[in-house]
């Protein structure tokens, strides 16, 4: 593409904004491909005003908090975004650029414009508003973060880390525009009176505050703190420097030094200028280059010493903007895609899978038990802020004595969450930037994941990544192919991401509180605080400080090594709590006698707070109800166990006791927390004539079923606050009493044989009562319909079905589920499923099932859906009362063989194979023993060996055959059973071309590998689909100890190309193998000038994968072709390549390649200025400088 100088008009037009009467369509996210990033407000205003138009704002992703200017320059979409106020840094800015590619997924070039402290010097003339561009030196890629690295010995602080470089496209621009200005000279000038045209109001920040108050200062001349400005610092110690010809400002390229503080010492300044050769010091540049190529442009504002102020800001950061225009001028419309196209492997393709994975980490109920805590009554739980243990735990004076750790312990209901909540709360309001606060609730009434530590470790994650948005990086570890919410997230992986973010912390504090460990199973606990006692030590050595704060029941009893406990109720604060919550909410007056009978109430209580508060209900109803004298004997009458208490609510009346029992009943025993509408017409379902009409809002609201609820449970339950709004217990100790403490037995004794069985069979009976009601009849589509209807009418009626009977979803997924449960528990169902209507069912089912692949048809049986949710029970029941049933479809055999396999059930293997089923022996028994080798039942599989049906080289519908699933699975005795029969083809492939060898390599099965390998009849020549051979397989995996079993044997050919041309060692850079690297580069056979089908060079990979090992030892190498290199340097425009090179080996600089072009002539051709001056240092012997055509004439 030829770069040519922007055409700038010297009167232009007023800016125009972006008009639906003109002929400009609205603009889509993916139309903006330039991302421009300012740090400052008036780095923004710069920014906008540079804009040729303005355009309309469009709607953000729900992730992304940044706020946008939308606009265009030249043919150029440019979104501008601006840090958070206050919020400064390389953090910040890594945050705004995530969001931004979360919006604006079509970005392919990223600047960060803006002001930043020069550093002046005997080599580079810095004067205030001139601009400093990044570009990459020999040490660094344009940007350092001088600020992040490790001490070492003797003290010395050693950098670590790299940083991306900007992308080739945008320095082949800036050489461009390099090349223009030398000729032209540069239009900054032009470019800022036509913004101060369009803006006369910006004249008075934007304009040159002029040379006389440019003052750069001796280093060891300091800024008098106490003075606003420099009038009176002694111009005796000013630095003399020549007056420039032209205030012109003048733009420098090099190196840029990012980091999180602000440098504002002369000396500091020139001390690491003078190690690092830095022009420029910003704050934000190195969050961004760390993720993203980024250009970074900076207008001088100061010289980053104490006599920095404010004056010269606006003109440097029009300065800057003005650059950035004139750039974009020069680069062509993005033709080649996004950023992660183009810029490296997966840099943006990074952002977007760090979302998705954040995404999968977070869960519905991720802060639902916090939400539903009700919050701390007024003045209490103060205390504890002031407890002296409390204290201590967050003194980092006495970490060593407790390491973090404060256990806070309570009888059932005594305020422990509430405390914790208030805790967090407070917390988390005190947070600064070297602080963050995370937690979790455990709730046993929940779904799963809040009642264990799965739970606990993704919602603590979560929160942490959220905090601290860089650590997200760690989740590039982890590969999401599935995407979304379907990541397979295990304790041990939870673990490690939670270690590593804790060690990359450097310096800051985590506060953690989890609460209601007692509520989560307690092995699961027991790992958890080991876990979190070592995360502890691991947190001493990377010098963050981890403060956990516990809280449980007395039981289960866990010892640890270090740590501070507090008793709840045992507190001086705690008792005064109890006493200000029955003065504040014991309306019974302040006579002498509603005196006495909070004292009793406190007395009563033992400090369990829920005990008091379901008290101070029962007594404040007696009051109202005129009854002062009776409440003595009613407080007396009140037992003092929390348990017997609730046992005295549930038993004082014995009104709607089926209710009760149904309401209790569908709390305890659902297979999921019912929603309160879902609940109220499941009590509802026990009567089919409450079902014969829809729900109706208007008629019954809200309001009616939470009073209904309340009602039926007797206020033992209680509506979250979560977004769903299910229904619990209002405490763990309400599901104790019932089911530990033999509540039920004691309440409803004719249930005491078998209640959880014949439980689940009534609410087997209310779900089949709704499939069956007029209701859903009168509301449920037709099959036709369902069949024919678009997505957004199947959801059109999804969403009419759940609002209309809110119970009926539930019901059809979880009937048969109840069923199960009743016969497993000895309720028998032969009756049941007998009658069970499953034509209403599959049509229910269907309509409720987004999947059109999953829906049922007319053919579907009974006996496959059972199987499918291994319903095993259930499935009994149909092959005793159902001998001989036909299996109508593939599918269902599939279904059944599937079930039958995975559970060890001989019998009904055996009574699948007496039924007449759609496909033939063969498909059967493949089918079979396909299913053995995944779940991994060697006997079985052993067993249908023998079966005159099985063909050993028959590929399923997926393409693979047995030994592929074998190898994938890692069944080695499976495997050495298979490799000992005669028929078996050991170089059968794939529907991908991949074969046995292949799945070895890819599910490193290292002992099957060598098997193969030596085996006689395997062909260690067959490349797959892709043209990837074993070596190149190898490679791409990293399997060293595979590589070296076969990297000598002579059927291997060293450089076999796949599909694309890519030889071994294109795959060893690719993927950063430096041990297979090395060895290929001794092994004489090997082609070093190998190029891929796009003429690619070992080099270009190297470049483009950033391998400076790799390219050391390839340089090193006698007969590596250093002057080839160069050339692909220059045509790759990487400088710091090129440099490199040039100092490996003597070069002869008048070469040529193919197409009779020297070093210099190229060089010239490129327009490279870095790489003609090095080249012009070198021994040149081309025709002189008098030749008007010599690239040495064109050079100077």
């Amino acid at each position: 593409m030829e770069h040519q100088q922007p055409h700038i008009l010297e009167n232009p037009p007023k800016r125009r904004k972006l008009d639906n009467r003109e002929n400009l369509q609205q603009l889509s996210h993916d139309d903006y491909t330039i991302g421009w990033v300012c740090a400052l407000p008036i780095e923004a205003a710069a920014a906008t005003a540079m804009l040729d138009q303005i355009h309309p704002a469009l709607p953000t992703h729900p992730r992304d908090s940044n706020s946008y200017t939308l606009g265009s320059i030249g043919s150029h979409h440019v979104v501008i975004a601006c840090l958070p106020a206050g919020v400064y840094g390389t953090t910040s800015a890594a945050t705004v650029a995530s969001n931004m590619f979360i919006s604006f997924g079509s970005i392919c070039h990223l600047l960060m414009v803006g002001i930043g402290g020069g550093v002046p010097s005997a080599s580079a003339d810095i004067r205030l508003g001139d601009v400093v561009v990044s570009i990459p030196t020999p040490r660094f890629e344009g940007v350092v973060q001088y600020d992040y690295g490790k001490t070492i010995g003797q003290g010395r602080f050693e950098r670590t880390g790299t940083l991306n470089k900007p992308s080739t496209s945008l320095l082949t621009a800036v050489n461009s525009l390099r090349a223009a200005d030398l000729r032209n000279g540069s239009q900054i000038p032009v470019l800022m009176s036509q913004m101060l045209a369009r803006n006369p109001q910006m004249a008075e920040t934007f304009t040159s505050p002029g040379c006389q108050r440019d003052l750069l200062f001796a280093s060891d001349f300091e800024h008098d703190p106490a003075e606003p400005t420099c009038e009176l610092c002694d111009r005796k110690n000013l630095v003399t420097r020549s007056t420039r010809s032209s205030d012109r400002p003048v733009v420098h390229y090099g190196l840029i030094a990012s980091g999180n503080q602000v440098i504002k010492h002369a000396q500091t300044r020139d001390q690491l200028a003078a190690q690092l050769n830095i022009l420029c010091f910003e704050m934000e540049a190195a969050g961004l280059m760390d993720n993203f190529p980024c250009l970074v442009i900076r207008g001088v504002s100061d010289y980053s010493d104490s006599h920095k102020n404010k004056a010269w800001q606006g003109y440097a950061a029009a300065t800057a903007a003005a650059y950035a225009k004139q750039l974009l001028a020069t680069i062509g419309v993005c033709g080649h895609g996004p950023i992660s196209d183009y810029a490296g492997p997966g840099v943006i393709t990074a952002v977007q899978h760090r979302a998705s994975m954040m995404d999968a980490l977070r869960f519905d109920q991720l802060e639902s038990r916090q939400a539903t805590i009700k919050p701390a009554h007024a003045k209490t739980c103060k205390w504890l802020l002031e407890k002296q243990e409390y204290v201590d735990w967050l003194d980092s004076k006495h970490f060593p004595e407790h390491c973090g750790l404060l256990w806070i312990k309570g009888k059932a209901g005594s305020g422990k969450s509430t405390m914790m909540k208030f805790a967090f709360q407070q917390a988390d309001a005190k947070v600064n930037a070297d602080t963050k606060v995370i937690s979790f609730f455990f709730n046993a009434r929940g779904e799963d994941l809040e009642k264990s530590t799965l739970g606990m470790y993704r919602s603590l994650v979560a929160q942490l990544l959220e905090k601290v948005p860089e650590l997200r990086m760690l989740l590039d570890e982890l590969d999401n192919g599935s995407g979304g919410e379907s990541y397979p997230w295990s304790n041990e992986i939870l673990q490690h991401t939670f270690r590593r973010s804790i060690s990359r912390l450097g310096g800051r504090r985590v506060i953690c509180f989890i609460d209601a460990l007692d509520e989560c199973e307690e092995e699961e606990v027991r790992a958890m605080i080991d876990f979190i006692q070592s995360l502890g030590e691991h947190a001493i050595s990377s010098r963050v400080q981890l403060n956990v704060c516990f809280s449980s029941r007395h039981y289960p009893h866990i010892a640890i090594e270090k740590g501070l406990e507090l008793i709840l109720e045992d507190q001086e604060g705690h008792a005064d709590d109890i006493t200000r919550y029955l003065h504040s909410e014991l309306k019974i007056g302040r006579s002498k006698q509603a005196e006495e009978i909070r004292r009793e109430i406190h007395e009563k209580a033992s400090g369990i707070f829920l005990w008091i508060v379901l008290v101070v209900q029962i007594l404040n109803r007696e009051y109202q109800r005129g009854r002062l004298h009776a409440l003595r004997k009613r407080l007396r009458e009140i037992p003092a166990k929390l348990s017997d208490l609730f046992k005295d609510i549930l038993t004082r009346d014995t009104v709607n006791m089926e209710d009760l029992l149904l309401s209790i009943q569908w709390i305890l025993f659902a297979r999921r927390p019912l929603k309160r509408e879902e609940l109220y017409f499941a009590i509802l379902s026990a009567d089919p004539d409450n079902l014969a009409e829809a729900w109706d809002p208007e008629d019954i609201s809200e309001q009616d079923i939470d009073r209904f609820i309340l009602s039926t449970s007797k206020g033992l339950a209680e509506t979250t606050k979560s977004k769903a709004k299910t229904v619990q217990f209002i405490h763990e100790s309400v599901r104790d009493f019932l089911l530990k403490e033999d509540g039920l037995r004691e309440l409803w004794p004719e249930h005491q044989g078998n209640f959880e069985a014949s439980s689940h069979d009534r609410l087997k009976q209310c779900c089949n009562n709704t499939l069956l009601s007029e209701a859903t009849s009168n509301n449920i589509a037709e099959e036709e319909y369902i069949e024919s209807a678009s997505r957004d009418e199947l959801k059109t009626l999804r969403d009419s079905l759940s609002q209309k009977l809110p119970f009926l979803e539930y019901a059809v997924y979880n009937v048969l589920q109840h069923s199960e449960a009743a016969e497993k528990g000895g309720v028998r169902q032969g009756c049941f499923l007998g009658n069970f209507n499953l034509p209403r069912w599959k049509r229910c089912s269907n309509a409720f099932e987004k999947y059109k692949s999953r829906r049922h048809t007319d053919s579907t049986c009974l006996l496959s859906i059972l199987a499918k949710d291994d319903l095993s029970s259930l499935v009994r029941v149909i092959c005793k009362d159902k001998p001989c049933a036909s299996i109508p479809s593939t599918r269902d055999l599939e279904l059944l063989v599937s079930y039958a396999v995975r559970n060890d059930h001989r019998k009904f293997l055996d009574f699948i194979k007496l039924q007449d089923a759609p496909d033939s022996p063969t498909v059967w028994i493949n089918m079979a023993l396909r299913y053995t080798i995944q779940f991994n039942q060697e006997a079985m599989f052993a067993s249908l060996l023998t079966d005159i049906h099985v063909n050993l080289n028959l590929l399923d519908k997926d393409g693979k055959q047995y030994i592929h699933y074998i190898i994938q699975y890692g069944r080695s005795s499976m495997f050495d059973r298979i490799l000992a029969m005669h028929e078996i083809d050991l170089n059968i492939a794939d529907g991908k071309g991949n074969t046995p060898l292949h799945y070895a390599i890819q599910f490193d099965r290292e002992a099957m590998f060598e098997k193969l390998v030596t085996n006689t009849h395997v062909n260690l020549k067959l490349p797959n689909n892709n043209g990837q051979h074993y070596l190149h397989s190898i490679i791409q995996y990293g399997r060293n100890s595979m590589f070296n079993q076969i990297i000598n044997m002579r059927e291997i050919d060293l450089n076999a190309a796949d599909r694309n041309g890519d030889t071994l060692l294109h795959y060893a850079i690719r993927f950063d193998r430096v041990f297979m690297f090395l060895k290929l580069l001794t092994m004489d056979q090997v082609n070093l000038s190998a190029q891929t089908g796009d003429r690619q060079t070992l080099l270009h990979y190297y470049i483009q994968y950033r391998r400076k090992k790799m390219f050391d030892l390839l340089v090193a190498r006698d007969k590596a072709d250093v002057t080839a290199f160069l050339f692909s340097a220059i045509e790759l425009d990487d400088d710091l390549v090129f440099n490199r090179l040039l100092a490996t080996q003597p070069v002869d600089v008048n070469a040529m390649n193919k197409r009779g072009k020297t070093l210099l002539t190229l060089a010239v051709e490129r327009l490279n200025l870095a790489m003609i001056e090095s080249l012009l240092k070198t021994s040149c012997t081309e025709v002189g400088i008098s030749n008007p055509h010599s690239p040495l004439h064109q050079a100077h």
